[in-house]
C-alpha cells in the first residue's frame, strides 16, 4: 500500500518566498493559483497569449505575463496546460528562458512518462495529482476541505523534492483529506486506463449498447433512457458514498440478484482480455503515439465521434428528459 500524507506531515515553509509559475490558467490552472496564492504563497500567472483567461487571471486579481518572460526568474513551474499542448510550449518559450535549476511540476505524468518532455538535469522534477476537476479543487478548498491527489517525484537534485511536492499539496488543499505516494508511470498508466475502460470509454458504451438494446426491441427510447443512462448517476452516487457493498445493499434483493448474476456474463473473461490489450497498448506507448498522430491531425477523430454522439438518438431523448429532470428539481 502506498504511504499517505496528511497536512501534520506537510509544511509550506519548503516552497515559502519562492517564485512560483502557474503555466495555464483553465480549470486546473485557476483553481491551482487562486488556492496556492490563498495559503500565503507568491504565484505567477504565465500564458502563451491575451485572451479569455488572461481577461479572467486579470479579474481574479493576477498581473498574467506571457510565458517566456514569466519562466526567466521563476523557482517552481507548475504545468498546467492540456496535455498535448504542453510539449510545444515548453521548446517554444520554456526551454531556453527557464532559470537553472527551477523545478518542474505535473499534474500528469503524460508528458515526462513518454519523453514528450525531456527535463534538464538541474531541476527537481515531482507531480502533484488532484482525483477531481479543478472546479471542485477551488470549491472544496474554500470550504475548508481539499480534494485528495497523487505525489510522485521523478527527478530528485536538491533531495527535498517530496518535501516541496508536499508543501504544493497542502497549498491546493489536498493534504487536508491525505495525498497517496505513486511514481509517473503508475499515475499515468492507471489513469489513461481508467479513462478509456471504465470512466469514460467503457460506461459511455455500455450505456448507449444497453439503451439501443432495448430501443431496437421496440422499448420506447425515453423509458430506455431513464433505466440505461440516466439512473447510472444515482447508482455511481451510491457507490461514492458507501462503495460496492454499500450500494448492493441499497439497491432492491431483484436489482442484487440480477446485477450479481448477469453482470459477470456481460463482462466475462473475453472483455478482460481486451481490458489487458487497452492497458498493454499504454505501456508500450502505442496508444500515446497513436494520440500525438491523432492530435496533430487536428483531431479528426474525436470531432467526427463527438459530432455522432451529439446526433444520437440517446443525446436528443436525453437532452428532452433532462429538462425534464431540472424542472422537477428542488430549487
Amino acid at each position: 500500500m502506498g504511504k499517505i500524507y496528511n497536512d501534520e506531515e506537510s509544511s509550506l515553509d519548503f516552497v515559502k518566498g519562492k517564485k512560483i509559475v502557474v503555466l495555464g490558467y483553465g480549470n486546473q490552472g485557476r483553481a491551482w493559483a487562486l488556492n496556492l496564492r490563498d495559503s500565503g504563497l507568491n504565484v505567477i500567472v504565465g500564458l502563451e497569449r491575451k485572451g479569455n483567461s488572461w481577461i479572467l487571471a486579470e479579474k481574479d486579481g493576477f498581473e498574467p505575463k506571457y510565458i517566456n518572460d514569466a519562466v526567466k526568474d521563476a523557482d517552481i513551474l507548475i504545468f498546467l496546460l492540456p496535455d498535448m499542448v504542453q510539449r510545444e510550449v515548453w521548446e517554444k518559450s520554456i526551454m531556453k528562458n527557464m532559470k537553472e535549476g527551477a523545478d518542474m511540476v505535473f499534474a500528469h505524468g503524460f508528458n515526462i512518462h513518454y519523453k514528450l518532455i525531456l527535463p534538464p538535469k538541474t531541476s527537481d522534477v515531482y507531480m502533484i495529482a488532484p482525483k477531481g476537476p479543478g472546479n471542485k479543487v477551488r470549491e472544496y478548498f474554500e470550504k475548508g476541505g481539499g480534494v485528495p491527489a497523487l505525489i510522485a517525484v521523478h527527478q530528485d537534485i536538491s533531495g527535498n523534492a517530496l518535501n516541496k511536492a508536499l508543501a504544493i499539496a497542502k497549498g491546493i488543499g489536498a493534504t487536508r483529506p491525505g495525498v497517496i505516494e505513486t511514481t509517473f508511470k503508475e499515475e499515468t498508466e492507471t489513469d489513461l486506463f481508467g479513462e478509456q475502460v471504465i470512466l469514460v470509454g467503457g460506461i459511455s458504451e455500455l450505456m448507449k449498447n444497453s439503451f439501443a438494446t432495448l430501443v431496437s426491441k421496440g422499448y420506447q427510447p425515453e423509458v430506455a433512457y431513464f433505466e440505461t443512462i440516466n439512473e447510472m448517476k444515482m447508482i455511481v452516487d451510491l457507490i461514492y458514498e458507501k462503495g460496492l457493498s454499500g450500494m448492493l445493499r441499497a439497491v432492491s434483493d431483484t436489482a442484487k440478484y440480477g446485477g450479481i448474476t448477469v453482470g459477470k456474463d456481460i463482462i466475462d473473461e473475453e472483455v478482460r482480455k481486451r481490458m489487458e490489450k487497452a492497458l498493454t497498448r499504454i505501456q508500450n506507448g502505442e496508444f500515446a503515439n497513436e494520440w500525438i498522430e491523432e492530435y496533430q491531425r487536428g483531431m479528426k477523430t474525436v470531432k467526427s465521434n463527438l459530432n455522432e454522439v451529439d446526433n444520437s438518438l440517446e443525446e436528443k431523448i436525453g437532452k428532452r428528459l433532462r429538462d425534464l429532470i431540472l424542472k422537477g428539481s428542488p430549487k
